[in-house]
């Protein structure tokens, strides 16, 4: 711990009445000694499961969470353009490090420890563990958004006047989080299925490879690109270290045994059943979800998209980076070809079945009563049900959920925290950063469950390698590249593709100058749709969808966004947009102690 931050908590952090960082934590403690039983410290512990959580659930028109938050990045589109990929945010709307409100309360906690009369028991050691993990996950939170912190660990005295000290580097600061992580490693308890809902040894294992993986590309790939954004006192060796740590930590968790990708010999549904199952307890591949009963404890997943909509939509990019169903890029005349009859593209005899079980198929149903429902999609309404792209979402809903189908958080869709999939991915990304042609056995072995969950062939960095000039990721080497696909497809629309992009350093290649398209209208089945006679497009105003290219070209794409305003694409500002803006007040209340991050 470092005694000097006794007193200092980065200047109030936006100072108002959300952070009275002298008053006693929130929430019910028997007596003025706090944590005496292991009862008060679980108890204590469970606020930190409602903020320190992924969450899951749905917004109409932009999505949010884990169903919808990939429309921050080239996954899904929303009708409206995420201002920090369009490069449009300010200074004057930075937010809150809302973050260390948490972090002190859970500092409370382990500073509070001494007080416990069990600590031999199983029950001590697990609350223990739960409190260096949450407080690894809120500076992991701060680090991605922000870059290096305060590291502070201890509570501060009520007369911290001078709540000021500067930033650590992002070293320091990874560095503490995988501290806290073995820490919680130590502690947890093993557990062998996500029934508790409780953190455990095995999620500890998996958010530290996150972490540590983390870390290592987004010094690597920054740190390639001379930006301002990587750290200049981490050496090369120290990011070969990363990826070591993440590929050991995974492999704790494989080396169990106890964790399996969910295979029952249906690849058209195996996958997808995962994400529309409300009881994961049992579920070999997750290690840890949140549930929702649909009753007390809903969510707006099934209401928003099992008609198709949502206003949102999948993007071609995502679509377009499946696999044939044999193991090849899908580029060229192939894939335009199978554009033109709409969804063809999409079935799972032509393509990874991945695909199909992430985006609706002609004839797919979505609702138990069969309907109202519109696939091909209701396109170029205001409803809520409005498609925006011509790619309707399938992972995530409910198709045969009983509950209440279109009221407000009604319906049940879990939110999983870690599945297997994701720990086989870190281990796979870390072997392959530190030498793919090496370790690629190893590679294959560590994919081969995912790939034979849906029937496709094992990885073949050769076959597979897409050297298409308008491929984002063609300069990368086939064991890196290879690696990174099979991470999109396969965590699809679980909010995680933003965070890479950023940790790759890819915004250059994937945001800058673009913007999102969705499938072929114009040379495709989907101009003749009868539904989709009275679409307004090519007008001075009142157009009801926008496409690409000009009246009279052959072929013509959906543009789910309005592009008025964007004509020169996104405008993401690879000087300034890899970290969020702090807010001015806090840079002056610590008399200049914090720096404005690079470009702000």
């Amino acid at each position: 711990m470092k005694k000097n931050y006794i007193i200092c908590l980065v200047a109030g952090l936006a100072l108002t009445s959300c952070f009275d960082l002298d008053r006693e934590p929130e929430g019910q403690l028997s007596s003025a000694k706090p944590f005496k039983t292991t009862g008060e410290m679980s108890s204590y512990l469970d606020q930190f499961y409602q903020s320190g959580v992924r969450a899951q659930g749905f917004d109409a028109g932009g999505g949010a969470y884990i169903a919808g938050t990939d429309v921050n990045s080239d996954n899904m589109a929303s009708p409206s353009v995420n201002q920090r990929v369009a490069g449009r945010m300010s200074v004057s709307g930075a937010a809150e490090l809302s973050a260390y409100k948490n972090i002190r309360n859970v500092n409370f906690f382990l500073n509070n420890l001494d007080n416990c009369d069990q600590k031999e028991s199983a029950a001590y050691k697990q609350a223990v563990g739960e409190g260096y993990y949450f407080r690894a996950w809120y500076y992991f939170t701060l680090l991605k958004n922000y870059g290096g912190v305060a590291w502070v660990d201890i509570p501060l005295a009520p007369d911290t006047l001078q709540m000021q000290c500067p930033r650590d580097s992002r070293m320091v600061v990874a560095d503490h989080i995988l501290s806290d992580l073995d820490n919680a490693i130590t502690n947890l308890g093993e557990r062998n299925n996500s029934s508790s809902m409780r953190v455990h040894r095995d999620v500890a294992r998996a958010l530290k490879s996150e972490v540590a993986l983390y870390e290592g590309t987004w010094e690597k790939y920054h740190k390639a690109k001379n930006d301002p954004f990587f750290d200049p006192a981490v050496t090369d060796a120290k990011i070969a270290d990363y990826f070591t740590q993440a590929a050991a930590a995974a492999k704790e968790v494989m080396d169990r045994g106890v964790w399996r990708i969910h295979n029952t010999g249906n690849p058209n549904n195996d996958y997808r059943i995962i994400f529309q199952t409300t009881d994961l307890g049992n579920n070999s591949e997750v290690l840890w979800y949140k549930k929702y009963d649909g009753d007390e404890i809903g969510n707006n997943v099934n209401r928003y998209l099992n008609q198709g909509g949502g206003s949102v939509g999948v993007t071609a990019s995502l679509v377009d980076d499946y696999l044939t169903i044999d193991g090849r890029p899908f580029v060229g005349e192939e894939r335009l070809n199978a554009k033109k009859v709409w969804g063809n593209e999409l079935l799972p005899t032509v393509r990874d079945p991945r695909l199909a079980q992430t985006v609706a198929t002609p004839g797919q149903i979505l609702r138990p009563d069969d309907g109202p429902y519109s696939i091909p999609p209701l396109i170029g309404t205001s409803a809520y049900n409005n498609n925006i792209s011509g790619y309707s979402l399938l992972k995530h809903v409910q198709i045969d959920y009983t509950g209440n189908l279109d009221a407000e958080f009604k319906g049940a869709t879990p939110a999983i925290q870690f599945r297997y999939a994701d720990v086989l991915l870190n281990y796979a990304e870390a072997l392959a950063e530190l030498n793919g042609a090496a370790n690629a056995a190893a590679i294959v072995d560590a994919l081969h469950p995912l790939r034979a969950r849906v029937g496709m062939p094992d990885v073949d960095f050769d076959r597979e390698y897409n050297t298409d000039a308008a491929y984002p990721f063609a300069h990368l080497d086939k064991y890196i590249q290879a690696v990174r696909r099979e991470r999109r497809v396969e965590t699809a629309c679980e909010g995680r593709r933003f965070d890479e992009i950023m940790r790759w350093a890819a915004a250059e290649e994937i945001f800058v100058g673009k913007w999102h398209q969705g499938a072929l209208f114009t040379g495709s089945s989907l101009e003749n749709e009868s539904a989709y006679s009275n679409l307004k497009y090519d007008q001075a105003s009142g157009n009801t969808i926008w496409l690409s290219g000009n009246p009279g070209d052959s072929f013509r794409y959906i543009i789910p966004t309005n592009p008025t305003g964007y004509d020169g694409g996104w405008q993401f500002n690879p000087s300034r947009d890899y970290l969020l803006p702090l807010q001015e007040r806090m840079i002056s209340l610590t008399r200049g102690l914090w720096k404005q991050n690079p470009g702000w």
